[in-house]
């Protein structure tokens, strides 16, 4: 297949918009900064609109990709531009913590224009690895990353942006337009660095308490912590933490959830 050529058009099932504007291509590239010796990782290099210019920068990349259509035609284009290495796989069951660890420290980079369907999982996903990640760069609908960034009391604070804002730094970069895509996407695109934080700084004690904490809260947005809370503690756990047990979840801050979490037995 040396002639092998990006012919299939992007699938919709697959939720495959792809990149073609150069300038901001450019900009992602900019943002990311690759330095020697990194580990670079692409999740969904599609027909490699970042995948090349991240590859001339560098020299090595190794990208996930599920679209075994696009595996070879990635492969052959990539002899010109340095050293490609490809995952043929669903990205949530790649292991992170594993292609960290032959990197010289310990660490890997993420970079990314997500599909828009599975943004979530794989952003919970990273979560998982975070102490294997140095920084994600990824591109998703621009109403995802502005969930993501979010501070209590916004309409859209919710369990994504205290999950995401408890374990990471979240930093809008900029707004990418439909046009910029093909087929175009019928929202606006953004661009957002994630800065796993360093683990002693964290202060979550169990992972799981918090996680549960944080899902019944949203659960039912409408009820207030007393009441949505029921099933993980009561009233008097909730006012020991400092938080008022007639509050919603959205007026919580991230470190009031961590101290709740902290509170209860896990």
């Amino acid at each position: 297949m040396s002639n092998a050529r990006f012919s299939e058009p992007p699938k919709k099932h697959l939720g495959q918009n792809f990149l073609h504007e150069r300038t901001v291509i450019d900009r992602i590239v900019q943002a990311v900064n690759p330095k020697p010796g990194e580990r670079l990782v692409e999740i969904g290099p599609g027909q490699g609109a970042i995948t090349f210019p991240l590859l001339d920068r560098h020299g090595r990349l190794t990208v996930i990709e599920f679209d075994r259509d696009l595996i070879a035609p990635l492969t052959e284009a990539a002899r010109s531009h340095g050293e490609l290495t490809v995952i043929h796989r669903d990205v949530l069951k790649v292991d992170f913590s594993e292609l960290a660890r032959d990197t010289p420290d310990g660490r890997i980079r993420l970079v990314g224009n997500l599909p828009y369907n599975l943004s979530s999982p794989i952003l919970f996903h990273a979560l998982d690895h975070a102490a294997a990640i140095s920084d994600m760069t990824f591109m998703l609908q621009k109403e995802v990353v502005e969930r993501m960034a979010a501070g209590p009391g916004s309409k859209v604070y919710g369990r994504l942006s205290v999950m995401l804002q408890a374990y990471c730094t979240v930093t809008p970069l900029f707004t990418v337009p439909p046009g910029a895509f093909r087929p175009p996407p019928k929202v606006d695109s953004a661009v957002v660095r994630l800065v796993p934080r360093p683990a002693d700084s964290i202060g979550i004690d169990d992972p799981a308490t918090f996680a549960r904490v944080v899902r019944d809260a949203f659960g039912q947005r409408r009820k207030t912590l007393r009441n949505a809370l029921s099933q993980v503690c009561d009233s008097a756990a909730i006012e020991a933490a400092g938080i008022r047990p007639d509050a919603r979840a959205e007026q919580i801050a991230v470190a009031d959830f961590v101290r709740l979490a902290n509170s209860l037995p896990h």
